[in-house]
């Protein structure tokens, strides 16, 4: 058999491989596929749904923290921002303010139209499956100056944080992560959740899509506008999902982290 006869060979066991039950991804996938023939939930029904679901969590009782009205500036247009954006791994201790922090949340998920032409949700600064907006932010920090350490909840649609959790607890994040000096030295660790349900309801597994869609918009905004502050950020996927969902206090099923971003002083 000559060589390339092999590596198609080889190509076609390695990728396509179907009937292997062993490829979550790949069953994830098919049942995510959208066709011709799906139900779905009448207008009415939808409605009705959104209607007994949070528009974000309100933790009710824990101590609330406006955040600023006007944002920190931005030292970079657009382009630059795009252009020059960089993952950063060599971060340095260092305080941020709460206008900083408060610049990147806003921009990161942020509410920007309540004239949203009847859908049930206001918009807010990334696309989202059906406007149904189904992550939560949550983060730590001890490094913001006027705000005690401790961990925090994001709450868009009124602009507040609210403390769930007071105390440094970032050697606890970092031996919850595969590279744990990136806890140690950010200034800020923040925690992209899914709460499922306000997705797949309408959408079923191809909702489960939509929202890992989402986290990557959250994400980018993150990155972009940390750039855009001076700031470094680094996108973590190694974390231990199940010790940073016990550490927010999330079961793991129904709401579950999915993504995290580190934000710092770069060092150079």
């Amino acid at each position: 058999m000559r060589g390339s006869q092999v590596n198609q060979k080889r190509w076609a066991e390695t990728l396509l491989s179907p009937g292997n039950e062993d490829q979550v991804w790949e069953l994830f996938h098919e049942n995510s596929k959208l066709s011709r023939y799906d139900s779905g939930l009448y207008g009415h029904e939808i409605l009705e749904r959104i209607k007994r679901l949070h528009e974000s969590l309100p933790f009710e009782g824990y101590p609330a923290v406006p955040l600023p009205r006007e944002a920190a500036p931005l030292k970079l247009s657009l382009e630059d921002a795009i252009t020059t954006r960089a993952s950063v791994r060599d971060m340095r201790p260092s305080q941020l303010t709460l206008k900083q922090a408060g610049t990147l949340l806003r921009h990161a998920y942020g509410v920007t139209r309540k004239d949203n032409g009847g859908f049930p949700r206001p918009f807010r600064v990334v696309p989202s499956g059906g406007a149904l907006y189904p992550l939560e932010i949550f983060f730590h920090s001890a490094r913001i100056k006027g705000l005690r350490a401790g961990l925090y909840h994001y709450n868009p649609a009124e602009s507040r944080l609210r403390l769930l959790r007071e105390g440094d607890e970032t050697g606890r994040i970092a031996k919850a992560m595969v590279q744990t000096e990136v806890a140690l030295n950010a200034s800020l660790i923040i925690f992209i959740t899914a709460f499922f349900e306000r997705s797949v309801f309408k959408y079923g597994d191809r909702g489960y899509r939509f929202v890992l869609l989402e986290a990557g918009h959250v994400a980018q905004n993150l990155n972009l506008v940390a750039n855009a502050l001076g700031l470094g950020s680094l996108n973590i996927g190694g974390f231990f999902d199940r010790e940073i969902d016990e550490f927010l206090n999330l079961d793991g099923v129904t709401q579950s982290t999915i993504y995290m971003v580190a934000i710092g002083k770069k060092s150079g």
